[in-house]
């Protein structure tokens, strides 16, 4: 089933773009409900192995699109098709379908999730600490982040180095004939245990590394703290009134600008208190710009 993400931040939509133009060797396209071309553009995905995202959805989707959710792929000889409409459209295996919403809580059918896969994009407490923690070191110590993401990268490569190599051993174990004598089964193993030994001794060095970042980033988690508690505060406006709508996109760049703006401290105990001091003062004064009168008292007690 294809997958239907609640996206209230729209960071899944962010990511699946992202993704997709590195991905899929067709590229990527967006789409809305409204858009009077949103059929041509699923039937082109389709037509030539697209990837395509439709974003912004709200609570129904449109009739026209069943056959897509429902994968009604019908056989053609060696290859498949799918009626779309009032026509046929050759189905490429390379073509993937996403959905976003911006709706934090829809309520979908029955009959509508039983179609799709939903995935609850919305961020947590803990994720936006971390991604505070994150803008906030590669402020303040951009050395320190950039080695940080660097060691994530090179741990998700040699995982998939492991990866690759056990499923190779696997296929020559499973493949016909006397696997002692398979040459190319013993020169894998000979491969595999010299890499194996490679990659665990860069995965362990890594580990003390990361340790010793991560003992650095923890020294800028009370701020990371301040800044979910503050964007969770300013998020439940929205239930005084709808029109207090406030983007994580908004809020994370008023962080990088209090960030820079900050008076500096004698230490990093008081350069500490001056960046929680200065986001939570620089956020109370952007809020209250965009709020009635008669809810400002409110939201400062909040």
């Amino acid at each position: 089933r294809w997958p239907l993400m609640i996206d209230p931040q729209r960071q899944a939509n962010k990511y699946i773009k992202t993704y997709g133009k590195a991905a899929s060797d067709q590229g990527m396209s967006t789409c809305k409900l409204s858009d009077t071309s949103l059929l041509q553009t699923v039937e082109l995905g389709i037509q030539f192995g697209k990837w395509v995202l439709l974003e912004n959805i709200g609570e129904n989707l449109d009739p026209a699109l069943e056959p897509v959710l429902q994968q009604q792929k019908l056989k053609d000889g060696t290859s498949w098709k799918i009626r779309l409409g009032d026509k046929e459209v050759a189905y490429d295996d390379k073509f993937r379908f996403f959905m976003t919403t911006t709706l934090s809580n829809p309520h979908y059918s029955p009959e509508t999730s039983v179609k799709v896969t939903l995935l609850n994009f919305a961020i947590t407490p803990e994720g936006l600490q971390d991604q505070m923690l994150g803008i906030v070191v590669q402020k303040e110590q951009p050395e320190m982040e950039e080695k940080k993401q660097e060691l994530v990268k090179n741990n998700a490569k040699y995982k998939k180095e492991l990866k690759d190599i056990e499923d190779d051993i696997l296929r020559l174990l499973s493949a016909e004939g006397d696997i002692l004598e398979s040459k190319e089964l013993i020169e894998t193993l000979e491969y595999s245990k010299k890499t194996s030994a490679v990659i665990n001794t860069a995965m362990a060095e890594a580990a003390v590394t990361e340790q010793e970042i991560d003992e650095v980033r923890k020294s800028y988690k009370d701020y990371a703290f301040r800044a979910s508690l503050l964007f969770f505060c300013v998020s439940e406006m929205l239930v005084i009134d709808p029109m207090y709508q406030f983007s994580l996109q908004w809020f994370q760049l008023l962080a990088g600008l209090g960030i820079d703006n900050a008076p500096s401290g004698d230490t990093q105990e008081a350069r500490l208190e001056n960046l929680i001091a200065y986001f939570t003062y620089s956020i109370y004064q952007s809020v209250c710009r965009g709020v009635f009168e008669k809810h400002k008292l409110l939201f400062s007690f909040s």
